[in-house]
């Protein structure tokens, strides 16, 4: 099976992390798993004051910060998987990604917000389960 895992550094996705690799059950066998990081997008005044090469080197440096532990954590735990970053709107382009990546299943820790404090704040698992149309598996 082919999953997207999306990864933001956070608690939940150290959560997310564990519970994959706890669960044998459910993901042991021949796996195709790939890390996800969206960066959101600097706003264009800054793109343009600091010049695209700073701004590319940033997105980078960036995604290796949430990437690199979490390729680490997967590879100790003897499950193979390769990392990938994108920018853009994060529930949107993880919901993209998903989808145009052909994968079989979405994974991603959810921060469990009340219906109220989502809609005050916005979910990006409330965006990602709007937009995709692949199977999602929220840990929390």
């Amino acid at each position: 099976m082919k999953i997207l895992l999306a990864v933001d550094g956070s608690a939940y996705t150290k959560k997310m992390l564990a519970y994959i690799t706890t669960h044998t059950e459910l993901f042991a066998g021949d796996n195709e798993f790939t890390l996800l990081s969206v960066q959101m997008p600097l706003p264009a005044r800054a793109r343009s004051a600091v010049g695209k090469d700073a701004v590319d080197a940033y997105y980078v440096e960036e995604s290796a910060k949430v990437l690199e532990p979490s390729l680490k954590f997967m590879s100790r735990h003897e499950l193979k998987c390769k990392g990938m970053s994108k920018v853009g709107r994060v529930g949107e382009t993880i919901a993209k990604t998903a989808e145009s990546g052909d994968y079989d299943m979405l994974v991603m820790g959810s921060h469990g917000h009340s219906a109220l404090g989502g809609l005050v704040m916005g979910s990006v698992s409330t965006n990602v389960l709007a937009h995709c149309t692949v199977p999602v598996l929220l840990i929390r």
